[in-house]
């Protein structure tokens, strides 16, 4: 049995770091790091992660928790900022209510996207334990990650 909880919590520890991975700023590309610092000279307290071949920084300003995705040469992707789950748009609260009916909203976010200002809201929905992110647009339909 002891083996068996072993083996469970090895699978699970391998397939979170699969998917982020915590970094120390050292290890983060200069050209992120610079470009995050330019957008939020203020931000003292950074935790970086990298997803693929991307670049998050994890940080609290005006508390309000904020990531934001950067590429290995500096650009920035995508802005997301943590929100109250009840501050969704009408819509999405909506098709969370018809689609994902039981399930408990733990967290929210919204997620603008650089260049082309998109907006997406991840809604973290948890049932029996078990918990998966979902994304919706502005209008409440369930976006691909």
């Amino acid at each position: 049995m002891k083996t068996s909880l072993a083996l469970v919590a090895a699978l699970l520890l391998t397939g979170s770091a699969l998917h982020a991975q915590n970094l120390p700023a050292a290890q983060v590309p200069a050209a992120a790091v610079a470009a995050f610092r330019k957008a939020y000279p203020q931000v003292k307290d950074v935790r970086w992660e990298k997803e693929k071949n991307q670049f998050e920084a994890g940080f609290t300003q005006n508390k309000i928790k904020m990531s934001v995705l950067l590429s290995a040469t500096g650009e920035l992707l995508e802005t997301e900022t943590d929100m109250a789950p009840g501050l969704l748009p009408a819509p999405v609260k909506t098709k969370l209510a018809t689609q994902y009916k039981g399930y408990k909203v733990t967290e929210a976010a919204k997620i603008v996207t650089a260049g082309t200002g998109a907006i997406t809201y991840e809604a973290e929905v948890s049932r029996g334990g078990k918990s998966r992110d979902v994304l919706f647009s502005a209008d409440g339909q369930e976006v691909d990650q």
